[in-house]
């Protein structure tokens, strides 16, 4: 846990630049007490505003185009699996995960928000008050304390499925984070799961909004945009990791998806525009 600034300093002495761009390794999870951070998270722009609350989850690749001068606030890190499953599912960081930032509109939700970050600052900083594992297992509950009541600043007018279309769309979408680099048909993922192509369009339809077919090529292609910003691949290469026969194909592909080509992507998103 730290202010953006210290983070800043100690990013620099491990050789980090926060303008480039970064894969997550760890949850983020920041909030800003003042001031404003631009972040552009899986090429999208956040702007992050007094009393607002960011979480990056690993694999998502960030940067922060005009730095964090001027802002005053806190970042925590945590590996995954530091919370358990139950947590994060009570909590509803699940897929579908929020796209924005969040953001407590009651008072007294900021003023929760605000008293359970300070315990767990000053859980964090009194190490050895207690034996270590006591220790651990304090910051662990503090800190599902925290994500329980930032997961309901959702908007509860957010598409919901039903117990049956949340359980197939879960079960797809892990196992389209598992294959989508080889298995780009519903049918396969709809063999595998024991459903109905149908079914997971559905499921897919409840809980994001777009079809079965839709929510993989999106994946594929939010893959291919991470790839051609963080590891400064070539076209052909990202075609070659992502498992598609040509580099012509990858690029027909990453246009029908997303309206332009690889490059002139990977363009844009270097200059923030």
């Amino acid at each position: 846990m730290s202010r953006p600034r210290h983070r800043v300093r100690r990013a620099r002495r491990h050789g980090l630049d926060l303008h480039q761009p970064l894969r997550a390794e760890f949850h983020h999870l920041i909030t800003v007490r003042s001031g404003a951070v631009r972040t552009w998270l899986d090429s999208a722009e956040h702007v992050v505003r007094a009393g607002a609350w960011l979480w990056i989850r690993p694999g998502q690749v960030y940067r922060f185009p005009s730095g964090v001068d001027g802002a005053e606030g806190t970042v925590l890190l945590f590996t995954p699996g530091f919370l358990d499953a139950a947590t994060l599912t009570a909590a509803r960081f699940e897929p579908p995960y929020p796209d924005r930032s969040l953001f407590p509109d009651a008072p007294e939700d900021a003023t929760a928000l605000e008293t359970t970050l300070g315990l767990l600052q000053d859980a964090y900083r009194r190490i050895g008050a207690l034996p270590l594992e006591a220790h651990i297992t304090l910051v662990r509950h503090l800190l599902a304390a925290l994500v329980l009541r930032l997961g309901h600043l959702h908007d509860p007018a957010d598409a919901r499925p039903n117990v049956a279309g949340k359980e197939a769309f879960h079960r797809f979408h892990h196992a389209v984070e598992r294959d989508f680099t080889t298995a780009r048909r519903v049918e396969d993922y709809a063999a595998a799961l024991g459903y109905s192509a149908r079914t997971l369009t559905r499921a897919c339809l409840a809980a994001t909004g777009r079809t079965a077919k839709q929510y993989l090529d999106d994946r594929v292609a939010l893959e291919a945009k991470r790839l051609l910003v963080h590891a400064g691949l070539a076209p052909v290469q990202v075609a070659d990791r992502l498992g598609f026969t040509s580099a012509t194909v990858f690029t027909e592909f990453f246009r029908r998806c997303t309206g332009e080509t690889p490059a002139g992507f990977r363009a844009r998103a270097s200059t923030g525009e």
